[in-house]
């Protein structure tokens, strides 16, 4: 079950995040449980798959904004570093990045159970 502390002790900002919802615990939580399922994790992949630089930068910003307005640094943090290297389309090995990403987000979607 998700709780605050669960979200503390997983590296999360909950003050901030909660501050953003009004301190409302229960919006809170059920943000986070729709972000966990956000479209733009698989279109990122496959974007950054495809060398698709553009889309892939589309996808990887969307989830910046939500990831950091909810303060879910753990996922944060990788997201806004290939959104920054995708904004000046660098051609590089992305996998990394995806990897710790989809990482992170299975660790997040796990505190969710």
């Amino acid at each position: 079950m998700l709780t605050i502390d669960a979200l503390k002790q997983f590296g999360c900002n909950t003050d901030d995040g909660l501050s953003r919802c009004m301190g409302n615990e229960a919006f809170y939580f059920k943000l986070i449980g729709k972000v966990i399922d956000d479209k733009n994790f698989q279109m990122l992949e496959d974007a950054v798959a495809s060398k698709d630089l553009d889309k892939a930068f589309d996808a990887a910003h969307s989830l910046k904004g939500v990831l950091g307005n909810l303060a879910l640094t753990p996922v944060y943090q990788p997201v806004y570093e290939i959104t920054e290297l995708l904004r000046e389309r660098k051609d590089i090995d992305y996998s990394e990045y995806i990897k710790t990403i989809s990482e992170k987000r299975k660790e997040l979607a796990a505190l969710m159970k």
